[in-house]
C-alpha cells in the first residue's frame, strides 16, 4: 500500500471510528483542537485495531502524531510490507 493510501485509510478512522471531521493531511490534530488527550487514547487504541501498530511508550512522541501524513509515516514504518505467506509445517522436509 502506497503512504497516500495509507494515509487516505488513516483519515477514514476520525469520522467513523472517532466521530470527528476527516483533517486534512497536513493539519496540525492538536494545535487545530482536532484531538485532545482522550481523543489521542482512542486514535491509538484504532491503530493497534486496524494496523496492528502498538505503540511503545518510546514511540509516543507527539511529532509522530501531529498530521495525519506523520501518522501514515509512523504506522509504515512498523508494518510490514510484505504479504504473509502460509508456509505448510511439512513442505521443508
Amino acid at each position: 500500500m502506497t503512504r497516500d493510501g495509507l494515509a487516505d485509510r488513516i483519515s477514514l478512522i476520525f469520522p467513523h471510528l472517532l466521530h470527528i471531521d476527516p483533517p486534512a493531511i497536513d493539519t496540525d490534530l492538536f494545535d487545530s483542537g482536532v484531538l485532545d488527550s482522550l481523543g489521542f487514547v482512542e486514535l491509538l487504541l484504532r491503530l493497534e485495531q486496524e494496523f496492528g501498530v502498538s505503540v511503545a511508550l518510546d514511540d509516543l512522541e507527539l511529532d509522530n502524531f501531529r498530521t495525519v501524513g506523520r501518522i501514515a509515516e509512523f504506522v509504515e514504518a512498523r508494518t510490514d510490507p510484505r504479504p504473509l505467506r502460509l508456509v505448510h509445517p511439512r513442505a521443508g522436509r
